[in-house]
């Protein structure tokens, strides 16, 4: 039986879990190698070896309602994007709240997690960890969470650009990175478009002489700032748009969102258009990224094809000379060198996990993987609610399937990510990001049902319907039902607008964001109830053509 739980890494995914193993009754110990809570959002002037780091700078581009735990929102007054040090004092709030911090040992290195002689009868483990003094510790326990993030091992591709040994100038990683001061004056290229790649190509522009973004492949631009200044989030991210794309054909979808992000600004102009489809890959949010390209700021250019001396050649034969500085915004590689490599099987580029959290190949489901996931939608949601469902199957109140079952899943899953995304050894997994709530939630029980809310609660139906999907939403039935969740749902856009009432003006009747969201009839709420019904139970004639749609191609 279950009882101590250790939980490697106080990050976000860390704090969730303790959280989860206190309400299940467990006895979590966390180990955390720095001396502060926050994982990657705690911010250091000094990047440090195996850890994640960020830039000074540095502000989410998840909103708030679109972040949060989903029993502890985020205090009204804070920004809806928020800089690292308020996501770090909100994690501070969350932890203090939910006395989470006794449970934590910090400054102390977990060296190596493996199984006792003993672990086919028993599932436990021993955790060798390493204190700040240098000595070593043994434990013994019944199960083990893996919170230790994917962003703590940059990928410096420098084989793939001949000449860069020559480089005369600096050369380093967006993980190095934490502000522009050094380069006033200098003459960038930044290789890769990623949202790191994007934010340091912006910032330097303000103070360098010229920055270069080097891409491979060209990338969707997003802002964070949607129609009427709502949130992009909270107004696209719905369980109606999430209905649309279970009924609509994909290309259909690539084809409305790709004309509306090039009404704002045309991709293929701003040499920003790429090779994939919009919802092939997760796109980079930056507002500013246009604006200083259609200025000259910032100059969009092909990939690297090789570096001479202080001169940069691209692959259509363009050269820029006198470059002072290379930055590699070139992801990230993962890595558990704690854990036993038999443990951690590869399926693709991914490692096998069932649902992105069990390794299937164990006899006892006692080692989990939390908060390693990919998707358009912030980590902490998601961390969360794979947390709650680990607790309660370290706690025996949820049963895995088969070995067999979850391999199989595992190769279901694989192929379906490299049929639908772009999938690499950097970018090993992609999740929807409702699909994905939906799915672990309905393996805790915790699943909102629309019919059930539909025929008690109306108005609430129309808020998880119409609304955004925020994480209240999996609070409001079954194990870890919050009292709070329905209010909480009812004034999200109430806390959204807070920060932004900061000068007194006249309101028009019927402007509201919350009254146009729901000037949607009950007849409309219905109609897309009842076809997500036909979706899923569609008659014969339905079926096939919803089978011939999904072939076409546009």
């Amino acid at each position: 039986m279950v009882r101590r739980v250790a939980v490697i890494g106080a990050g976000p995914a860390g704090l969730s879990s303790i959280k989860s193993c206190l309400e299940e009754g467990l006895e979590p110990v966390c180990f955390e190698t720095s001396d502060d809570i926050g994982g990657l959002w705690k911010y250091k002037e000094v990047s440090e070896p195996n850890r994640a780091s960020i830039y000074k700078s540095l502000t989410i581009n998840i909103s708030k309602e679109m972040m949060c735990y989903s029993d502890f929102p985020i205090p009204a007054d804070y920004p809806n994007y928020m800089h690292h040090s308020r996501i770090l004092q909100y994690f501070r709030l969350y932890a203090e709240h939910f006395k989470l911090l006794r449970h934590i040992r910090f400054q102390t290195n977990v060296r190596s997690v493996r199984q006792r002689p003993d672990f086919a009868r028993s599932g436990q483990w021993e955790v060798v960890t390493e204190n700040r003094e240098g000595q070593e510790e043994r434990h013994v326990f019944d199960a083990v969470i893996v919170c230790s993030g994917h962003y703590s091992y940059p990928h410096m591709p420098l084989k793939d650009f001949p000449g860069i040994e020559s480089f005369e100038g600096k050369v380093f990683h967006s993980w190095d990175y934490k502000g522009p001061e050094d380069l006033h004056g200098k003459r960038i290229v930044v290789i890769g478009i990623g949202n790191s790649g994007g934010d340091i190509a912006v910032e330097s522009s303000r103070v360098a002489e010229q920055v270069y973004v080097s891409t491979r492949r060209g990338a969707w631009v997003i802002r964070m700032v949607s129609d009427n200044g709502l949130p992009v989030d909270m107004k696209y991210n719905t369980r109606f748009v999430h209905i649309l794309f279970q009924l609509l054909p994909i290309n259909v979808l690539n084809w409305i969102g790709e004309n509306k992000l090039n009404a704002m600004y045309d991709h293929t102009m701003y040499a920003l258009k790429p090779k994939h489809r919009l919802f092939s890959q997760i796109p980079v949010i930056n507002d500013e990224l246009p604006g200083k390209i259609l200025s000259g700021a910032v100059v969009v250019k092909p990939n690297v094809r090789e570096i001479r001396g202080s001169s940069v050649v691209f692959e259509d034969g363009t050269v820029v000379d006198k470059v002072d500085v290379v930055v590699f915004a070139t992801g990230y590689n993962y890595d558990f060198p704690f854990l036993p490599p038999s443990v951690m099987a590869k399926s693709g580029h991914r490692v096998a996990l069932y649902k992105h959290v069990f390794p299937p190949s164990l006899e006892h489901p006692t080692l989990a993987v939390v908060g390693f996931i990919h998707a358009l939608g912030a980590i902490m949601p998601q961390a969360e609610m794979q947390a709650r469902w680990v607790a309660r199957v370290f706690k025996g109140l949820k049963k895995l399937p088969s070995k067999k079952v979850m391999l199989k899943s595992v190769e279901n899953d694989t192929k379906n990510m490299e049929k639908n995304y772009i999938c690499s050894k950097l970018v090993p997994l992609q999740v929807d990001f409702v699909t994905y709530m939906d799915d672990i939630a309905g393996e805790i029980g915790a699943r909102p049902s629309l019919l059930w809310l539909l025929v008690t609660d109306f108005p609430l139906f129309k808020w998880v319907l119409m609304g955004p999907v925020s994480t209240y939403q999996y609070r409001l039935m079954g194990p870890g039902k919050w009292s709070g969740a329905r209010h909480a749902i009812f004034t999200q856009f109430d806390r959204m607008y807070q920060p932004l009432r900061t000068r007194q003006v006249d309101d028009k009747p019927g402007c509201s964001v919350a009254g146009r969201l729901f000037k949607w009839s009950v007849t409309a709420a219905l109609g897309a109830s009842a076809a997500y019904y036909l979706h899923l139970h569609p008659p014969a004639a339905l079926r096939t053509l919803l089978s011939t749609l999904k072939t076409d191609r546009i």
